[in-house]
Parts: C-alpha cells; sequence; structure tokens
C-alpha cells in the first residue's frame, strides 16, 4: 500500500474507537491479529475473541475517547508508526490525557499486528 494509504487506513481506524464502535474497529484486523501493549507486557491474540474484549471492556470504561494530533512515520508497504495523543474521559466526568504511540504491520489491506506504548494507566486493561 502507498503511504497515503497507511495513514488513511491507521486514522479511520482511530475515527472507529472513537466513535466506539466495536464492530468497525474489529473490520481494520485480520481474523489471526495480534494486538500488543508493550508498556505493560500484555498480549491479546484473535480479533473475534480477545480483541473484541479489549474493545468491549475500552469502551464500556470511558464516555467519551478521543485519539489525534498524529505524527506518522511510514515504511510502505506494509508498515506504519504513529504517535499521537488520546484523551479518555470516564463517566465520571474525569479526563485522562495520554500520548502514545503505536506500531501496526499490515497484511493485504488489514492489521496483522499491533504494539502500543501508553503514557500512564493502562486504559486497554
Amino acid at each position: 500500500m502507498s503511504a497515503l494509504i497507511l495513514s488513511e487506513r491507521v486514522e479511520a481506524y482511530f475515527a472507529a474507537v472513537d466513535r466506539k464502535d466495536v464492530a468497525a474497529a474489529l473490520s481494520f484486523f485480520t481474523p489471526d491479529a495480534t494486538f500488543g501493549i508493550a508498556t505493560f507486557d500484555i498480549l491479546h491474540r484473535g480479533r473475534d475473541t480477545e480483541l473484541a474484549e479489549m474493545f468491549e471492556r475500552l469502551f464500556a470504561r470511558y464516555a467519551q475517547i478521543w485519539h489525534g494530533d498524529f505524527d506518522h512515520v511510514l515504511q510502505p508497504p506494509d508498515r506504519i508508526a504513529t504517535r499521537f495523543n488520546v484523551r479518555n474521559v470516564t463517566r465520571e466526568g474525569a479526563t485522562h490525557s495520554k500520548r502514545n504511540a503505536n506500531f501496526f504491520r499490515f497484511e493485504g489491506a488489514l492489521f496483522s499486528e499491533v504494539f502500543v506504548y501508553m503514557s500512564g494507566d493502562n486504559s486497554l486493561a
């Protein structure tokens, strides 16, 4: 894929996460995808099992989720790293801001691997 398509796919994925749309977020992953939270030594395996559970927990935990201010480092045809800001608002109204970096590997148009480095608490626990 071209550099432009890589960055568009990643930003479309984060838009699905920000909408808290489990099905849309999962649609970006291969069935056997892995999702690692390297900062906390956690690895989720399987789009329809462990990744689905991770997104369901995340979306239940926060009233609002926002990812933005993306800074991409591209390695076409199948890799992209992105640094970005995160703002999560709890159901009680507290705002948690983070500065994260994700590393994506594509298989065709889908993510086969994602590794996350995040500041602060593990919001994906």
